[in-house]
């Protein structure tokens, strides 16, 4: 299965294992990249010195590629890109942050850079900054996401048709269905993160994976726009935010609200009320909970035989 992706990252499959906060620790992602995908360590959950700590144990769990995804609106920005340097990371995924501000200070490094964007507009922001693919995240996804509510089936045709670079489709993919319709699109590969939550090297806590397994359709919702748009489950926690939204509230109040570190109560230390449990509307066909081997087998195994299905249609 070799394209511009593969190629690009040097791996055996288009598809990359999503750096998310409180679920994406250094297992995951050697994980990943020894099943042949690419693995990311998502940074923004962690301290700098946190990071070094668990691309160092990447490097000695796997010797195949592995990046970092990084938030960029979180601080510590630069002390976070001295480490991957220092360390030799040479994958980066940027995302929450203007592309222009770090895509040449990595690539002067030797480092690919890929941006995550949610629109045609930034998708073209990223490719005049000079990256080397670009991530189009429809609002399907978990966690943060764009505000204009575009689906990653509408997305994906729309950026394909105004960049050259490599691109490649997130928001709603767990399956190897969905990673061969996203590829019909346009797409040359896909990154997923929902599905990687629910995996036995995920760093989420059991009794967050054990809810995502549970989820039905319907049971997500994207909400806190104002902030930065997030999807989370509906539960005790989202409802506060509903009941606060009747009163018409300010920034400050929805802030005061969201307080510090929900997001690592509810996925990381498993408040499943109070806490702000992040994940895809996918999650109504994530069923169990898997080794990285086995999802990416699984995964693979139904893109190829959805391929020889195409030509019955």
């Amino acid at each position: 299965m070799s394209n511009r992706i593969t190629k690009l990252f040097k791996i055996k499959y288009p598809i990359i294992q999503a750096g998310m906060i409180w679920n994406s620790g250094w297992r995951l992602a050697s994980a990943s990249s020894n099943s042949g995908i690419l693995g990311l360590i998502g940074a923004g959950s962690m301290y700098p010195e946190v990071l070094r700590e668990h691309i160092q144990k990447c490097k000695k769990a796997t010797d195949k590629p592995f990046g970092v995804n990084v938030p960029m609106l979180y601080p510590n920005i630069q002390e976070i890109m001295d480490i991957i340097v220092e360390e030799g990371v040479k994958i980066v995924f940027t995302s929450a942050g203007n592309p222009k501000t770090w895509t040449s200070w990595l690539k002067e490094r030797g480092i690919t850079v890929v941006h995550v964007v949610s629109s045609v507009k930034f998708a073209l922001k990223a490719q005049e900054a000079g990256v080397d693919a670009i991530v189009a995240e429809g609002f399907e996804a978990g966690g943060h996401n764009g505000r204009d509510e575009t689906t990653t089936l509408t997305l994906i045709p729309m950026v394909k048709e105004h960049i050259q670079i490599p691109l490649i489709a997130a928001g709603g993919i767990a399956t190897g269905r969905a990673m061969l319709a996203t590829m019909i699109l346009g797409a040359d590969g896909v990154q997923i993160g929902s599905r990687f939550v629910a995996s036995e090297e995920s760093s989420a806590h059991v009794a967050f994976k054990q809810m995502v397994v549970e989820s039905k359709e319907g049971d997500t919702q994207l909400t806190l726009k104002e902030l930065a748009p997030v999807r989370l489950i509906k539960n005790d926690f989202y409802n506060q935010v509903q009941d606060l939204y009747k009163t018409t509230p300010t920034i400050e109040q929805l802030r005061e609200l969201l307080g510090r570190a929900r997001a690592k109560r509810g996925m990381f230390e498993g408040d499943l009320e109070e806490g702000e449990l992040e994940i895809g509307q996918i999650s109504g066909l994530i069923h169990d909970i898997k080794p990285v081997a086995k999802i990416v087998k699984d995964i693979v195994k139904e893109f190829e035989a959805s391929k020889k299905n195409i030509s019955n249609l």
